[in-house]
């Protein structure tokens, strides 16, 4: 303990307590934290005796990570990690604020943390993990990112830290031979997750995974899945997960493999789970959680408590969460980035009777609306936000309704919740990051993102 440490703790504390109050700011505290001593993030995380796993993609990075601390809980290890939202430095050191002593001691045997891509590396190098989780690369925000190969060598390198394991997704293009291509660790076991072919094939979009581009890489599905998804029906999956010992070495296939995936046997262990909602690509992040909590665990693995934990597991918000406004139920879904909305659309059973939909200026170039199918979709009742002309002129092309178009969001809600009930399913927003967070506090849901959201 150093008063410097005491100092961080206390006065992050107190910025932290005037945030939630004022319903926002949730990295404020961990940024002063930090300027107050710079080594309050990296001296804490190191002092947890199982290490720190990494969970890191283009999408479903928070419903992962909260899938896979719950099931290390059900497990009996107690979890550290960051809420939804909180993945930069910032944000880890804000959720430790609430968690550790004044002494800067955290009573954790694990940390679980999503790991932004762009601050990837360098959280990397100061947190050391022992196994990285990587979900997918996807067409992402243009302007942050540009390409998915930009991504991908970040991801690799945050891939190359990891000591004891790294569980990749087998329907990607760029992850499926990741592990072929970056430095090999002989105390490493590398395993994957995936989705049976009859699954995977039909879906209307595949999994939205970034081409890669002038590679004879190995083929998407061709790798031995520790963890499997084999049946889903609406927001149920069955996953299967392999009985046997990881292999630290599996053998690499050559470049088009088409080697049949197995099915269901007597080596694997089927199970039945919850979703966080509809949809092949919350499947896959049930199974990734799975198998990387088959890798941390080892010997102590039980799948039983995968379905124990997953049937049980409160929705990270924004992410397909149903909230009760007035008595009526109100589905948030939101867009991140072209490869999330195009899912989320695919993984709509109807129609919605009534939708809505806000984005700003945190979507600084909507282009990519161009490239999206909106079948799904037969109207839409309002459109809000700053970027509102531009996808109501998309819907203009596609010959899509729109029933009023106003840039003044709490008006624009306003008119939505005041539509009557739907006479079959609920009202559905469909929303941005940042729009999802202010109409969320506009609704009176004022949880902070980061600092203390289930």
């Amino acid at each position: 303990m150093t008063v410097r440490t005491t100092a961080a703790v206390l006065v992050g504390r107190a910025v932290r307590v005037a945030a939630r109050l004022r319903g926002g700011g949730s990295a404020i505290p961990g940024n002063i934290a930090l300027r107050i001593d710079p080594g309050f993030l990296e001296r804490t995380i190191a002092a947890i005796p199982d290490g720190v796993v990494a969970v890191s993609g283009s999408n479903g990075k928070s419903t992962t990570t909260n899938m896979l601390a719950a099931i290390i809980r059900a497990h009996g290890l107690k979890v550290f990690t960051n809420p939804s939202g909180g993945n930069l430095p910032q944000g880890i050191a804000s959720a430790l604020l609430s968690e550790v002593s004044v002494g800067g001691r955290l009573d954790a045997d694990i940390a679980i943390l999503e790991v932004d891509e762009g601050y990837g590396t360098r959280l990397a190098e100061l947190l050391k993990p022992k196994t990285v989780l990587l979900l997918n690369i996807q067409i992402d925000q243009l302007n942050r990112y540009h390409e998915p190969d930009r991504v991908a060598a970040m991801l690799a390198r945050v891939a190359a830290t990891s000591t004891d394991g790294l569980i990749l997704n087998r329907e990607d293009n760029f992850l499926v031979d990741l592990d072929t291509r970056i430095p090999a660790y002989s105390g490493r076991a590398v395993s994957f997750f995936g989705g049976r072919p009859e699954l995977v094939e039909p879906a209307s979009h595949g999994v939205a995974s970034a081409d890669r581009f002038g590679d004879t890489g190995a083929k998407p599905g061709s790798r031995p899945a520790a963890v499997e998804v084999v049946a889903l029906t609406g927001s149920r999956a069955t996953l299967a997960i392999e009985k046997t010992t990881l292999d630290a070495s599996p053998a690499a296939p050559s470049a088009g493999s088409t080697d049949a995936v197995a099915g269901p046997s007597d080596d694997r262990i089927v199970i039945e789970v919850k979703l966080p909602s509809r949809g092949l690509h919350y499947a896959l992040d049930a199974a990734g959680a799975a198998a990387t909590a088959r890798s941390v665990l080892g010997d102590r693995f039980r799948p039983e408590l995968v379905s124990q934990a997953l049937d049980s597991l409160a929705t990270v918000y924004g992410r397909g969460e149903m909230l009760v406004v007035d008595g009526e139920q109100i589905e948030i879904i939101m867009m991140k980035n072209p490869a999330s909305l195009q899912l989320n659309l695919d993984s709509l059973e109807a129609a919605p009777e009534q939708v809505f939909l806000a984005v700003d200026e945190g979507t600084p170039d909507p282009s990519w609306i161009w490239d999206i199918d909106f079948s799904a979709l037969d109207h839409v009742d309002g459109i809000t936000g700053s970027k509102a002309w531009q996808f109501a002129t998309r819907f203009g092309y596609l010959g899509i309704p729109v029933g009023s178009v106003d840039l003044d969001v709490r008006a624009a809600l306003k008119a939505f919740l005041a539509l009557p009930k739907p006479a079959t399913g609920h009202k559905v927003m469909i929303l941005n990051y940042e729009q999802m967070m202010g109409i969320r506090k506009i609704l009176g849901f004022k949880e902070l993102e980061g600092g203390g959201a289930a």
